[in-house]
This record gives structure tokens, sequence and C-alpha cells, in this order.
């Protein structure tokens, strides 16, 4: 049994993660500000006796005697990300040189998830690891996607410097139960505008690309990541390199929940990236992974959960 602690562990991936390392036979400790986290996210794990729930921002220090430290405290859609700026960037760079004061200070591994907006409107498709990326440092994503490229730096520095046994994995799109309803993300907002009948709404003409991994393949994947050996370091791109335009996605979304919903176009936001998808080499090699799920498989599982939201508005709050 491993003491393993999750920061942001009651947020959509988090929770995922805490219930995937509870199952394994773990003791969990669930380190959330409830931001953007929800408790109801977490709320089946509460009467397990191995795992702890903390409510505590990482941008003030925090320890405890722990093996392993997974950090995924941060807000990571722009609604959320862009409400308060200086509060992501203190999020993504003091929140991490503070989980890795800790991860130097009792000796335990910590792995760094990033993002596949580190690679901002990429200019080289599909995005290796080895590519710097085009970023605009000064725009309204420069918070989220500086920061975690901040972040990417510190690790490397007190890893280089101090000997912290680290992990990075950079996350591409990812999509799942649990999802926040009102993040702003395109999956969530197009499976939530299908199922009202509602107009599904397309920002620029839809030839924009994406690539979505379903929330279970993203979590095996993590967890291999950690326990690779300590010479591997990463960064290693996680996501699923199948391309689907923003137009197709809206398609096949409202085929799914066979809505009555009408497609219209909205003005693209600034910095929106026109393309993203994964080379996942890397991590086929390193950790011996892939994407298993589906898109099909996945949005008819996401679809449900937000069925059962809009039928149940009372029970999951947010």
């Amino acid at each position: 049994m491993k003491r393993i602690l999750i920061t942001g562990g009651a947020g959509f991936i988090g929770s995922h993660l805490c219930e995937r390392l509870l199952n394994e036979g773990n003791e969990v400790l669930c380190l959330d500000n409830f931001f953007t986290g929800s408790k109801q996210n977490i709320l089946h794990l509460l009467s397990n006796p191995n795992f702890e729930l903390i409510r505590h921002d990482i941008v003030f220090p925090y320890y405890a005697e722990v093996d392993e430290i997974y950090n995924f405290a941060s807000p990571a859609s722009p609604v959320h990300y862009q409400f308060n700026a200086i509060k992501t960037l203190k999020t993504s760079l003091i929140g991490s040189i503070n989980m890795l004061g800790l991860a130097k200070r009792v000796k335990a591994k910590i792995l760094q998830a990033s993002t596949s907006e580190v690679y901002g409107d990429p200019l080289v498709h599909p995005q290796k690891e080895d590519y710097y990326g085009n970023v605009n440092p000064i725009g309204p994503r420069a918070c989220y996607d500086e920061g975690k490229r901040a972040a990417e730096t510190v690790f490397f520095d007190y890893h280089r410097q101090n000997g912290v046994k680290i992990k990075i994995i950079r996350i591409f799109n990812t999509y799942g139960p649990r999802m926040h309803p009102n993040d702003g993300r395109v999956v969530s907002n197009f499976i939530i505008q299908a199922l009202q009948n509602k107009p599904i709404t397309v920002y620029g003409d839809g030839s924009q690309t994406r690539s979505f991994q379903y929330i279970d393949d993203l979590v095996e994947a993590t967890i291999r990541m950690m326990n690779t050996p300590d010479n591997f370091t990463g960064p290693v791109n996680i996501g699923n390199p199948e391309e689907i335009t923003i137009l197709q996605l809206a398609q096949k979304i409202i085929e799914l929940t066979n809505s009555k919903s009408k497609i219209i176009f909205l003005a693209l936001p600034e910095n929106d990236p026109k393309k993203r998808k994964p080379d996942i080499s890397l991590a086929k090699e390193k950790l011996n992974w892939e994407p298993r799920v589906s898109l099909e498989q996945g949005l008819l599982k996401t679809i449900e959960y937000f069925d059962n939201i809009l039928k149940n508005p009372k029970k999951i709050k947010f």
C-alpha cells in the first residue's frame, strides 16, 4: 500500500484517479480547494477508510508524509482559468513549487499534469514532445498556457538541482463523466445543448480539429507513467491521435442523442488552436499504452452522465 497525495483530487480527472488508486489498495489523500472541483465527484469515496479529503489551496504550502504526488490542481477550461488569470498562474507556478518542495522534503515521486496547451497554436502537426510550441505569452489564454510551461520548467529545475523524482505528462483533450457541465468545453457544451434540443454553438467554421480521449484511457496512462523507472521523466503526450473536426463532433453528438438541435456558427476566440493532434509514439514505447475506448463508446457514456444531471439537477450541485 502506497500513501498517495492527489492535488485537484475532487476535479474531473482527479476524482477518477482517486477512485482507481483506492481500488488498487492504496491510501489516498485528496486535496482540493473546490474552485472547479466538486464534493459530488468524490462523495462515494468518503466512506472508504483509506480515503482522506482535505480542503486546501496549493498556492499555500502543505505538508504530509506521502510516497507519491499527482499534481492535478488547476482550472483547465478557458471559462474557469480566465475568471482569475493571476490565480491560475499562481496555481501552476507557486503551487508546483510548493508540491515540489514537499516531494523534496519527504523524498516522494511527483507527477505533473501538464497539457497540450504548452504547444499553443502549433505550427507542427502532429505534435511531438520535442516541439517547443507556438504560444502567445500575453494573450487571454497565457495564464494557463504559460503557467503550465513554467511549471514544467520548475519541475525539471528541481529534478536537476535537487534530485527530485519527477514525471511529466502532457494531456490532450479528455472527456467523460464528471466533467463540469458549465466549463465551456466543446464536448460538454455540445452534449448539454443537444440533450436540450438547443442550438449547437460551433466557433469559427468548425474546420478546426481536436483529438478526444476518454477519461479511463488517461487514468491508465497516468498510473503507468508514475510507475516508470526513475530515470524516465517525460514529458510524454497522452491523448488520442484520431483527429476529428469540431463540426464532425457536433454532427456525431446530434446523431447519438437523437437531437433536434441545429448548428450555429459564432466568432472564433482569440488564440484558439486550429489543429491539435498528439504524436503518441513515446507513450506507446515507454508506457506500452494507447487509447482503447472509441469516440462513440466514450460519448455514449458521457451523454448518459449529462442526461442524468439534466433530469436530476438537485442531486448534482456545481
